[in-house]
């Protein structure tokens, strides 16, 4: 693979895997705060559960990339070991590509459900651009900010599966290629 592409992939997958950590800890943090606020001074904020479905949401859908980039995304690793490196390799490098057509599903229908979504989350409050500058907005976050993780997560995973297939691809050629999960390249 070029040096570039390593080096973008590798960053992309560090901000990924940080973004996911503060998703989890921010539900942690929201879940333990809303509960405190509920049991011990019978006030919980009306906005602590959305927060944490949210967070939950987010990570999952952008975990999704991380897992199909690192190829640890549900495989038949029984049938793999009882195939041919070749056929193994045809056979996986068709999963990654189904992968890649599911995240142009999810771009396309996202960008759907974004565009079309109605409604509004009364209990959050929100930033907007307007007039060139950022301005609070109280109350009313409509609810397509929530559902805009579809398209990124889709294009993420896309990507994600095409370097994949890129990277089996080159492995593959120069004779390097190991099924996914026993070829050492942890994505840390």
């Amino acid at each position: 693979m070029p040096r570039y592409l390593h080096v973008i992939d590798r960053l992309v997958h560090k901000v990924l895997t940080a973004f996911c950590g503060t998703l989890l800890m921010l539900m942690v943090v929201f879940t333990v705060y809303s509960v405190i606020m509920r049991y011990y001074f019978e006030d919980p904020p009306v906005w602590g559960d959305l927060l944490t479905v949210l967070s939950n949401i987010w990570l999952v859908f952008l975990a999704l990339a991380l897992t199909v980039r690192d190829r640890n995304h549900i495989a038949l690793d029984l049938i793999y070991t009882r195939l041919s490196l070749r056929l193994a390799f045809i056979v996986q490098q068709f999963w990654s590509l189904v992968i890649f057509c599911l995240g142009i599903v999810i771009v396309y229908y996202g960008i759907q459900v974004v565009s079309t979504m109605g409604g509004r989350y009364w209990e959050m409050w929100y930033f907007a651009w307007e007039d060139g500058q950022i301005v609070f907005k109280p109350n009313y976050m409509p609810k397509k900010y929530a559902m805009a993780i579809l398209p990124i997560s889709g294009v993420l995973t896309s990507i994600a599966a095409l370097m994949a297939v890129l990277e089996d691809s080159i492995r593959y050629a120069k004779g390097t290629f190991r099924l996914a999960g026993d070829d050492g390249t942890d994505m840390v």
